[in-house]
Formats: C-alpha cells, structure tokens, sequence
C-alpha cells in the first residue's frame, strides 16, 4: 500500500514538472505566440518573421527550442521548411485557452519565400 502511495506521488511530481517545463517555455510573448499562430495553421519561418516582426536567427532559435521540447514538428516542402504544432497532450490542453490568431494571419503577406 505504502509503495502504491510513493508511486503515485513520484507520477504527480513528474506531470508538476512537465507543466512547469511547458510553463517555463510558453512564458516568452513570441514562443507563446508562434503556438497560437501554429493553432491556426502549419507555417514556415519567412511567415512568422513577417507576422512577429522580428529576425529570421530569433524566430529560428525561438523554433528550435519549441521543437527540442517536442511541441511543434517541422515538414520539408521543396526547400522550404513548414512547421506545426505535435499532438502533445499537455500542449493541447493549452491551445484551448489561447485567443484565435485569424486577423494576424489575414495580415500575413504572401512571401516570395514559400
């Protein structure tokens, strides 16, 4: 019985730590915002530069840990490189609560990139 109860505790404590992790990363504005924009549809780099307004090198590393921790998954399309978002259960849980990213996507442009 006592081994049941230390088992279970030990599960609780790695779920709290997974939520942490995803917390941890989801804490930066852009990160948080690449996901919502992702939530709509799969997009490359030269898309979420334009619709973050920043560098290509920031929204790349920004990937690189999103994609490290297994939320997003990326495809590639000719020379191109699309990314999407992985069916990870505690990100889904997330995505439910995030607002729609519609209007900022009807503002991409489209880019001679992709």
């Amino acid at each position: 019985m006592e081994k049941e109860i230390v088992q279970t505790e030990l599960a609780d404590l790695a779920e709290l730590a997974q939520w942490a992790d995803l917390f941890k990363l989801l804490g930066d504005r852009n990160r948080l915002t690449i996901v919502a924009l992702l939530k709509e549809r799969e997009m490359c780099v030269c898309e979420l530069v334009e619709a973050l307004q920043t560098s290509q090198p920031n929204i790349s590393q920004h990937m690189r840990k999103l994609k490290d921790a297994g939320l997003v998954k990326e495809e590639r399309k000719g020379q191109w490189i699309y990314y999407s978002l992985t069916d990870q259960p505690h990100l889904q849980d997330v995505l439910t609560h995030l607002p729609s990213q519609e209007e900022k996507m009807k503002q991409i442009t489209p880019v001679n990139c992709c």
